[in-house]
Parts: structure tokens; C-alpha cells; sequence
């Protein structure tokens, strides 16, 4: 039997999830697809039989840890082995400290946090008893450094993941596993469509637009340039790249003011 590379995707059936997907889909890849979104997946997985490629996807909730023990245990079982593990599945509530429930706070902590940290120890053991010089991938956000305000819980586990990427590249690097985060900026997906105002209108374009007058390439991204990034960190080519987050965001972290300022400041350089 032919032995393929295998990734396992949370969060898999929209966004950057889906896009991933498709990337190591197309590039020869076994995969492990996770999602709590039964149509989605399904139509996921209707993309992926017309691609040909091996695959599964498994339906569930991060919350639930054997859920998470589920993730691992059919992936090893279906493959016996592990390459990639991307920690993409996220979820959050917009509203701010003032307002979230204790409820909201644990559940966000569960999703964005206990999950990845858990599916990264069980998937690094599974790389170490195979000798697998593998790859585990966290999705944080540009947010971790430039907060809003009204995502607490969200904010607080982006800040988290992106130190416990540290803390797991050392401990696992002697063994060869990289672990490595990526920081998408504005990027078109559901997750950034669902602003609203105090009248329940949605401000979500509004939004993007105030951000891509800040941002050097004045757009959003798309999932597929997320997906390319993370595809690179789990290939060869970034093979002494771990411990670090690389941020993806049109260079908007590293710009003072808006273009619309800089206009008026210079009007002929910009």
C-alpha cells in the first residue's frame, strides 16, 4: 500500500480550513478532516472525491475531549502515521469583558485553546513513537497584538496559542517537530462577516474596508494565501522554521497610520 503523507485539519469545512484542505489535497496528501458543520463537510467532501485523494472526515465537537482522542485515533488507525497536524478550528462571540458570560469564556477556552494544546501533545506522540520528523501548525490571528476590544475570550486564547507554539517547539524539537503559528490579518471568511452595530445591522464590509486603508497592500486576504503559507511551513522548504509566528496580513501590523492620513500628509507619494 502506497504511504502518504497525512494532515490532520480542524475547522476544516470553511475558510482557511477549506482551503487547506484543497491545498494538501492537491499536493498528494492524506487527510484527517474535523468539523462541527455536517453541510459544510459535506460538501467538503464532495470537492474531494472529485480530486480522488484519501481522505476522511469526521463530525464532532471540540469540547468534547474524546472527540479529540477520536481526531488521532482514526487518523492512526486509517494511516498509521501523522505528518502535519493543523490547529484551525475556532470559535467566538462578539462582545466585550463587560458582557460575556462565564459560559461563552469556557467554551472559546475549549475550542481555541484546550483542543489544539491536546490534539498537538497526542499528535507529537504519535510522531515521536513513528519517528516522524512532522510538523504542527497553530492558527492564532494578527488580533493576539492589535485587539479590538470585544472578542476577550478569543484575544486571550490567540495570545495563548502563540506561546504555547513556543513552549512545544522547544519541547519537541530535539526530536525534530516544528511547530510553528500563523497570524492571518483580514481575510475573507464567514468568521469576519458577523459585525454588527447597536442595531443589529451589519458592519462587517464597513470594518474591512477601515481596515484596508491601513493595511501597505490595501486588501483583504484570501484563505487560499493562508493556506499557501501554511502548506510552505509544513514542507521542506521551511525546514529550520519552529518556534516563531508568522504573520500574514498585508503588512497591516506594521503601519502607523491610514493612507487616507498619508495622503494628506503627501499627497503625491500616495
Amino acid at each position: 500500500m502506497k504511504e502518504y503523507p497525512v494532515v490532520i485539519i480542524t475547522g476544516a469545512a470553511g475558510g482557511i480550513g477549506k482551503a487547506t484542505a484543497l491545498k494538501y489535497a492537491m499536493n498528494g496528501y492524506a487527510l484527517t478532516l474535523a468539523d462541527i458543520d455536517e453541510v459544510e463537510l459535506g460538501l467538503l467532501q464532495n470537492m474531494l472525491q472529485e480530486i480522488k485523494c484519501d481522505f476522511i472526515c469526521l463530525l464532532g465537537d471540540l469540547q468534547d475531549h474524546q472527540f479529540i482522542k477520536d481526531i488521532i485515533d482514526q487518523t492512526l488507525q486509517r494511516w498509521g502515521r501523522i505528518d502535519t497536524l493543523v490547529n484551525n478550528a475556532a470559535w467566538r462571540t462578539i462582545e466585550t469583558m463587560r458582557h460575556i458570560s462565564l459560559e461563552t469564556w469556557e467554551r472559546t477556552i475549549k475550542i481555541c485553546l484546550t483542543a489544539p494544546a491536546f490534539l498537538a501533545k497526542y499528535a507529537a506522540t504519535a510522531m515521536e513513537e513513528n519517528q516522524i520528523e512532522g510538523t504542527i501548525i497553530n492558527i492564532s490571528s494578527i488580533m493576539s497584538h492589535r485587539a479590538g476590544g470585544y472578542s476577550p475570550a478569543y484575544i486571550a486564547c490567540k495570545g495563548a496559542i502563540e506561546s504555547l507554539t513556543y513552549e512545544l517547539a522547544v519541547l519537541y524539537g530535539a526530536k525534530g517537530i516544528r511547530v510553528v503559528a500563523v497570524s492571518p490579518g483580514n481575510i475573507q471568511t464567514n468568521l469576519s462577516g458577523d459585525y454588527t452595530d447597536g442595531d443589529a445591522n451589519n458592519i462587517s464590509e464597513r470594518i474591512s474596508v477601515n481596515m484596508n486603508e491601513s493595511a501597505p497592500l490595501q486588501r483583504a486576504g484570501t484563505p487560499d494565501e493562508i493556506a499557501n503559507v501554511i502548506f510552505w511551513l509544513s514542507s521542506g522548504d521551511a525546514s529550520f522554521v519552529t518556534g516563531t509566528s508568522i504573520m500574514v496580513d498585508g503588512g497591516f501590523a506594521c503601519n502607523f497610520s491610514s493612507y487616507q492620513i498619508k495622503k494628506l500628509q503627501f499627497p503625491k507619494e500616495f
